[in-house]
């Protein structure tokens, strides 16, 4: 685990920094070829310079979610609020996490891609990489 992700995980609540340390180790594992790395503050995944998972602490507990996930179609991922076509999920528990859904969506995450790395330069506009 990266270890400023490691930090990271450590200024958490007991019930959260266990959450974070399962959902790293599975991101891990599944994207060993992704740059991980602390970004606006919070742990992101990147293939090719493009984000592609990350969490972060919300009051309700820690929201695991996907740059891309909204493409997923998964009835568990909660689509973003904004023009993008990201996705998330909340947990509150370590119980909560189905490890079996996450490995799906992870799979589902190197196959499935928009081009954030470039929204800026195209001036907002999303394009399908996967």
């Amino acid at each position: 685990m990266n270890k400023d992700v490691r930090a990271y995980n450590k200024t958490q609540s007991k019930t959260d920094v266990a959450i974070c340390d399962i959902l790293a180790n599975e991101i891990n594992a599944a994207l060993p070829q992704a740059e991980n790395k602390i970004w606006h503050a919070h742990p992101v995944w990147f293939l090719d310079d493009n984000p592609i998972v990350g969490y972060s602490k919300l009051k309700s507990g820690i929201r695991l979610m996907f740059w891309s996930g909204e493409s997923f179609e998964e009835e568990e991922l909660q689509p973003g609020s904004g023009k993008f076509k990201d996705a998330s999920i909340t947990y509150a528990s370590e119980k909560e996490i189905k490890i079996k859904d996450l490995k799906r969506w992870l799979k589902k995450s190197k196959q499935i891609q928009w081009d954030y790395k470039n929204v800026v330069k195209r001036k907002g506009v999303l394009e399908r990489l996967k």
